[in-house]
């Protein structure tokens, strides 16, 4: 009982922290094709660790069984879906971040 309440306990976490990761991507990046990518990714991983802690938490049971498959179907929809959205994105020529490089200041010493 306790080896589970602590797996539960850590996924949980785990959830919590991708959730986050993905929140802090969305508002600090600069475009939409990088915040897409982040929280694509936080998210994806935040909803597995949290049917993850599902699953272990119901034990051997058909809620499991039910958490684990929807685990597989977010592993596979997530990513699809955020791919058309950037997709769509990229068609109806959103654009692309460029960070404007500052031509190096030369500077020269006088002599004298």
């Amino acid at each position: 009982m306790v080896v589970s309440t602590a797996a539960v306990v850590v996924f949980a976490l785990g959830c919590v922290f991708f959730t986050f990761v993905g929140v802090v991507g969305l508002l600090r990046l600069p475009d939409v094709y990088t915040r897409a990518h982040a929280v694509s990714k936080a998210d994806t991983l935040g909803a597995g660790f949290a049917l993850l802690a599902v699953a272990v938490s119901f034990g051997l049971d058909l809620t499991a069984v039910k958490a684990l498959l929807l685990f597989v179907v977010v592993f596979v929809t997530n990513p699809t879906a955020v791919h058309a959205l950037v997709r769509s994105a990229y068609s109806h020529d959103v654009e692309v971040f460029h960070r404007e490089r500052e031509e190096p200041q030369i500077t020269r010493e006088k002599d004298g």
